[in-house]
């Protein structure tokens, strides 16, 4: 019996597909709130140096005395004058350059305060000669995205999804948390660095999970729905940072939810594809009977035993054996084509993707309403892409998106700095693209790859209608074009693949 079958035996889509798919997707709304937090938090308010402790405004003719003027005839942010500066004041600073020597700020800055009333530039004064250490902290949040996609995709192909989510929730309520504690910007630091660690992995087995006890023709459906709810994050964030301007308060604000999905990730149900592809027939057959009670179909799930998962699995328990091993992904030459390909699919889309996002604060209108605007863009680029996904397959979808993206990148790069409207249009229809690659890349990772790797264009094959790959040997099968009456076989064909591995004894 094939596992789309056994999903349709204990209930298809039933009772326990929407509840458990809509708690685990839950954390996705405020991903997007982590991902791009530092927009807010680390915002530079306008800002100029803070005058000598002996200087007297009184008596120098006030601030202006003692502050040179940019070419725009703005006060400096990174310099003063040595000494107070008599005379009429000029607009176009040249003239008042000219007349006294400057230094850099010595004495701190004066912020703005007006939209910006606290954030980790104003606390710590990452600014000029610090400027670098505001992107720093972002840089070391996408290492722990890195790291957390790594380690973390490792864990869930040995210990579960289930207890790795469980983890990953604990993981970033905790250094969330803390990070909003910080006493000094290197805890900072460690802190989100742990968080990036933690939602990676969330958000790479949030669509494992539910992909995995889904039936073959709900698979860009869930995909779809995640992609909705981390556009919906984007809209939350722009809400919570205007309401809560604080940095701190922001901070804790998104991470303290995550306590709440922590102990309700504890009813999870692990996924009995996993178990079976661990050789935990047992745990599999307990899993489906589980399933089945809660779909109201009790008679089909007794109906199930470990003969009849015994006597479904027989071959594939005696040739599977010990090709479950991430080492394959460079060992195998379908899986080395595959990862080398997702690899640089995943790169592509994710610089290119933060590049945008993560500078608001250059296209020179409101953050909060730019915030608002990228997220408007993705509920249509998403749901085109939904439809290609779904009636032209996954590779279409993920060379248009790719190619639209890089044109309006590349054309946003040519147009002259002054043209904001033009410049940011281009930057959105960009990030739209690129959400829309982000949807068909996660989809397309959790269906290529087999079951015990899988939480880990032209030339990678189209998965539309076809069943989950579980083993190596299922992917060595794929290779060449399928006939349309192969792919419509396949379709009722989905093989539950397992490996000889021992028994652990995980608890549901």
């Amino acid at each position: 019996m094939a596992f789309n079958d056994l999903l349709k035996q204990v209930g298809g889509v039933g009772r326990f597909q929407q509840i458990q798919v809509t708690l685990v997707i839950l954390p996705v709304l405020l991903m997007a709130s982590h991902n791009t937090l530092q927009n807010f938090t680390a915002a530079i308010p306008t800002h100029h140096c803070r005058p000598p402790t002996r200087a007297n405004l009184s008596q120098d003719g006030g601030l202006e005395a003692w502050l040179p003027r940019d070419q725009r005839g703005r006060p400096e942010s990174c310099l003063h004058f040595t000494s107070p500066q008599w005379g009429p004041p000029f607009p176009n600073g040249t003239e008042a350059n000219g007349t006294g020597a400057t230094e850099p700020c010595t004495n701190g800055w004066i912020y703005d305060n007006s939209t910006f009333p606290s954030t980790i530039v104003t606390e710590w004064d990452l600014v000029c000669s610090h400027r670098a250490l505001r992107q720093m902290a972002q840089s070391l949040y996408m290492v722990g995205v890195l790291l957390g996609a790594m380690m973390f995709g490792y864990l869930a192909d040995r210990l579960g999804r289930r207890k790795v989510l469980i983890l990953n929730y604990l993981q970033t309520a905790v250094s969330g948390t803390c990070a909003a504690f910080s006493p000094n910007f290197a805890v900072y630091c460690t802190f989100r660095l742990l968080s990036g660690m933690s939602l990676a992995s969330i958000s790479l087995n949030c669509m494992t999970l539910n992909v995995e006890w889904m039936p073959i023709h709900t698979r860009a459906h869930v995909g779809t729905t995640i992609g909705y709810t981390y556009t919906l994050g984007q809209f939350l964030l722009a809400g919570l940072a205007y309401a809560v301007p604080h940095w701190r308060h922001l901070q804790l604000l998104v991470s303290v939810p995550y306590f709440a999905f922590f102990i309700y990730s504890w009813f999870f149900i692990e996924s009995a594809r996993w178990y079976a592809s661990s050789g935990r027939l047992d745990f599999a057959l307990r899993a489906l009977q589980r399933v089945a009670r809660i779909n109201g179909k009790q008679e089909e799930g007794a109906k199930l035993s470990m003969e009849v998962l015994q006597g479904s699995l027989q071959k594939e328990l005696t040739t599977g054996k010990g090709q479950a091993s991430a080492i394959e992904l460079l060992r195998c030459p379908t899986l080395r084509r595959l990862f080398l390909c997702l690899s640089m699919l995943w790169f592509a889309t994710s610089f290119a993707y933060y590049g945008l996002v993560m500078d608001l604060q250059g296209f020179g209108v409101s953050m909060y309403l730019i915030q608002v605007i990228f997220g408007a863009v993705d509920l249509p680029a998403k749901l085109v892409c939904f439809f290609v996904i779904n009636y032209l397959g996954r590779r279409p979808a993920q060379m248009a998106s790719l190619l639209l993206a890089g044109i309006c990148i590349l054309v946003n790069g040519v147009v002259p700095q002054d043209q904001s409207i033009v410049r940011t249009s281009f930057a959105v229809l960009g990030k739209g693209c690129l959400a829309a690659s982000f949807n068909c890349i996660f989809l397309y990772t959790g269906e290529v790859y087999p079951t015990m790797i899988r939480a880990v264009t032209a030339l990678l094959p189209e998965t539309l209608g076809q069943p989950l790959p579980d083993t190596v040997q299922d992917l060595e099968n794929r290779k060449g074009k399928l006939t349309r009456q192969q792919r419509e076989q396949q379709k009722h064909m989905v093989p539950l693949r397992a490996s000889a591995q021992e028994k652990t004894g995980l608890q549901d």
